[in-house]
């Protein structure tokens, strides 16, 4: 402190607690600041959570798609971010707002001691003081009167006048004065000891109190900024984890996984033929003329027998058949009058009759919308979400027929302990649920069972499908018309086969051999019967629908399915 200012105790006074003041305000700050923090990592929480998908719901199911599962990672980052400014607002209030509350509460007990400790300083100060200033006017009084002694026993020694009684005396009061003087010196110089000594402890004391309240206060400040440098690495993997979350949406993997997830499995329908209308009144009644107008069924080029489907729907057409266009009449002779019919515009009656032919068209389609019934066997799906459905439902079967298989082992396991150890049970009570577990995994089985027919049926009808599709040729007629598939004609659409190269592909080298591990009847058009342990040549791997083509020693071939044997492929 300045020399001169350690006195000013008013003054210091204020200024302490202005120091108090503003310790106070910086804690109020903060716990403002940490305030908003937890306001905002609970709101982002709650945003979170109104946008994360429920268990068990559809949003839930489309995590499989690249740009759904980013969204979810998204948020899942978001909530991380919260938890980090949840860290940020903790680290505050305990760091900073509790110490430095706890440390206020001792700084004012300290300031109150000290001002009063500084206040009796300052009365002891002013009291030594006192002391030490009567103590110094004595000592410059009886000085004075010592020296005054010494004169005077001088003077009366060279006094011839004077009576050696007389010389004693004045030596005698002159040495007396002397010491009176020395000891008031001597105390003089205590008190001036004592007062500097009050004096240094009470500046050092005020000077003390001061220094460490700012030190701690300034620890605080760095203290704010430090806890939010402590999180920013976490922050910033947080935001670069939002940012692999949009750099890993793959739209062509999404397109890819909605076609594999809705195809039907049914081959892509061919092109409509262009029906000329101008060309056609003159024509006799055709497939391709006016008065014979295609159903769905023809004009897909389809076989009559087959399903039809309409909309991504199995439909079934309505019993009623399509109304058809009524036959014009032949046209009159060339050079005469027009049929009364057309009367002048032929285009204006080839229109009315469209228009009498669309209108109850579009009501048989209405027709075709509607969902047909659910069945056991999911033949209403088509073909290929049939035969994931029928999957889907062996798994599930299998899972529950396990279940109870070890529910039934763990019975058994307890039923042998009861009997050997009669005070802990009665056997007799398990019998029920022995019994019920029992009928439970037959039942599984059978269904089970049944499934796994349904699936095997539907992969063999897949891969006959897909092998039909691969091995033809669609050849169109010279007028454009199409033909049925089992109707070939020589004026309609035929299918050529591809005999050099289906002969090469059934005499084709195996790619190795399989080893029978189960019995397979192979009943199904397609399929081969072999006998557990029996060895069969690999002539195509499975494409993934569940099923190998495989041949025998004498030249049979079929297809045997892929769970049902051990597979070794030459490499």
């Amino acid at each position: 402190m300045v020399w001169g200012s350690w006195d000013q105790y008013d003054v210091i006074e204020k200024h302490t607690q202005s120091g108090l003041d503003l310790m106070e305000k910086y804690v109020k700050f903060v716990k403002e600041r940490t305030e908003i923090e937890m306001n905002y990592a609970k709101q982002l929480r709650n945003l979170t959570k109104k946008y994360s998908p429920k268990r068990g719901s559809k949003e839930e199911q489309e995590c499989r798609f690249t740009n759904h599962q980013s969204f979810f990672d998204i948020l899942n980052e978001m909530n991380d971010y919260a938890g980090q400014r949840e860290l940020v607002a903790e680290n505050m209030m305990m760091n900073i707002c509790i110490e430095l509350t706890k440390y206020l509460q001792e700084l004012k007990q300290e300031r109150k001691m000290h001002l009063s400790e500084a206040k009796k300083a300052q009365q002891s100060l002013e009291s030594t003081y006192k002391q030490l200033d009567s103590s110094k006017k004595r000592f410059e009084r009886e000085w004075r009167e010592a020296e005054k002694a010494a004169q005077y026993a001088e003077k009366t020694d060279q006094d011839i006048n004077a009576t050696k009684a007389d010389v004693e005396k004045a030596k005698q009061q002159a040495h007396v004065r002397s010491h009176v003087a020395e000891e008031c010196k001597n105390d003089y110089a205590a008190q001036l000891q004592k007062y500097n000594k009050e004096q240094s402890h009470s500046c050092d004391v005020t000077h003390c109190m001061g220094s460490l309240r700012i030190q701690k206060l300034a620890c605080g400040y760095v203290l704010f900024a430090d806890i939010e440098k402590h999180v920013v690495p976490i922050i910033g993997k947080c935001l670069d984890g939002i940012s692999r979350a949009g750099v890993s949406v793959k739209e062509r993997n999404d397109s890819m996984a909605v076609i594999e997830q809705h195809k039907s499995g049914f081959d892509r329908p061919s092109d409509l033929e262009f029906e000329d209308y101008s060309q056609g009144i003159n024509r006799a009644s055709s497939d391709t003329s006016l008065g014979t107008p295609k159903g769905p069924l023809d004009l897909l080029g389809k076989n009559k027998s087959k399903p039809f489907w309409l909309f991504s729907k199995k439909s079934k057409l309505s019993s009623s058949p399509l109304t058809p266009f009524s036959t014009p009449p032949a046209p009159s002779p060339a050079n005469g009058p027009p049929s009364p019919k057309f009367g002048r515009d032929p285009l204006s009656y080839c229109l009315k009759e469209i228009n009498k032919t669309v209108k109850p068209r579009i009501s048989s389609f209405r027709t075709l919308r509607r969902t047909p019934p659910v069945t056991e066997d999911f033949a209403h799906l088509p073909p290929e979400q049939r035969r994931k459905r029928l999957q889907q439902k062996i798994d599930e079967l299998g899972k529950e027929l396990q279940k109870e298989m070890d529910q039934s082992e763990g019975l058994g396991k307890m039923k042998d302990v009861y009997e050997k150890n009669p005070q802990m049970g009665d056997p007799a009570c398990l019998s029920p649920q022995i019994n019920q577990t029992a009928q439970n995994i037959e039942r599984l089985r059978g269904e089970l069972n049944k499934y796994e027919v349904w699936s095997q049926l539907m992969s063999v009808s897949l891969y006959r499908s897909r092998n039909r599709s691969r091995n033809s040729v669609y050849v169109s007629s010279p007028d454009g018309a199409h033909s049925d598939e089992g109707t070939p004609d020589t004026s309609q659409a035929i299918y050529a086969e591809f005999d050099d190269d289906f002969e090469d592909e059934e005499l084709a080298a195996p790619i190795g051999h399989c080893t029978a591990l189960y019995n397979f009847p192979g009943s199904s058009e397609g399929t081969i019967s072999m006998q557990e342990g029996e060895v069969l040549a690999v002539v195509e791997e499975d494409k993934g629908d569940g099923w190998t083509r495989v041949r025998r020693a004498n030249g049979d071939e079929g297809y045997i399915p892929t769970s049902y044997a051990s597979m070794t492929l030459n490499k």
